[in-house]
């Protein structure tokens, strides 16, 4: 009866945490999406809960944000700069990571932390700068800009993440197959990339990430309205001095994040996965 007891109060525990932490990580969804679809009458009275609907459901909202903004080809260009982004990150912080593990000796973990730290230099000391470039290179006011200077900080945290991984993977798998006749960038090529694809789709995921929520670089950057990111867009039209347009500030939210959060969702075994290696071995 005790061990029965036992089993019920861990299972219990269990899943009342999980049931917490499942309701803490939707709620802003389940917020925006209540936002959405009310009508701006029943948003703004206090009276009101404001997780239940009291008028009719209504689509004015997204029908402002498609018809009234340009949001549609903001979603476009977000999505094509974060694919370049995400290619460019791939191309140059795999072999980095991998160069600085294998093939560096001592000094591969000092030179990690040195593009480490990079990262960690916040965007307001580096727009200006990067602006002079931008505009010497005649890229201003163009989305090519942003492909340009995302992989700066997507590259260092990136390649210092493949590190860790890299590290991982037992040295013999390579030796192994150059014995075999591979050189050492075909066992980079036919045995490490493939065992290493769960820390590259972390770092495809991550980069991408941080390109729909970067702010300070696309706002310097972009003027043109046709040009803009949804990080840039959706706050700029949808908030008119102190006038919020909320519902449409929420779909806009929830349209541009809920893609992101269903890809974390099919790949989250792999994420941490991408994560956490280095630290288990």
């Amino acid at each position: 009866m005790i061990e029965r007891i036992k089993i019920w109060g861990a299972r219990s525990t269990r899943w009342g945490i999980l049931g917490i932490l499942t309701f803490f990580f939707a709620f802003p969804f389940v917020w925006m999406l209540i936002t959405t679809f009310k009508q701006t009458s029943d948003l703004y009275d206090l009276k009101h809960n404001p997780f239940l609907f009291y008028e009719w459901p209504t689509f004015e909202h997204i029908h402002r944000l498609f018809y009234e903004t340009l949001y549609g080809q903001w979603l476009i260009n977000t999505a094509f700069v974060g694919v370049l982004v995400v290619l460019i990150t791939l191309v140059l912080a795999v072999p980095a990571g991998y160069a600085l593990t294998r093939l560096t000796g001592n000094w591969g973990a000092k030179l990690g932390i040195g593009i480490f730290l990079t990262y960690l230099v916040p965007p307001t000391l580096l727009f200006i700068p990067l602006s002079r470039v931008v505009v010497n290179l005649h890229l201003d006011d163009s989305l090519w800009s942003l492909v340009l200077i995302y992989p700066t900080f997507t590259v260092p945290f990136s390649a210092w993440l493949m590190m860790g991984f890299f590290k991982a993977i037992p040295k013999d798998v390579e030796e192994a197959a150059m014995i075999d006749g591979c050189s050492r960038l075909g066992a980079f090529v036919k045995v490490v990339v493939p065992i290493s694809l769960s820390g590259i789709l972390t770092v495809a995921i991550f980069s991408f990430t941080l390109v729909m929520q970067e702010f300070v670089y696309a706002v310097t950057f972009i003027s043109s309205v046709r040009n803009m990111t949804v990080g840039v867009g959706v706050p700029t039209f949808l908030v008119h001095g102190d006038v919020y347009f909320w519902g449409s500030l929420m779909a806009g939210c929830f349209i541009a994040s809920v893609p992101i959060a269903i890809l974390y969702n099919f790949f989250v075994d792999r994420f941490i996965a991408g994560f956490t290696m280095g630290a288990v071995k």
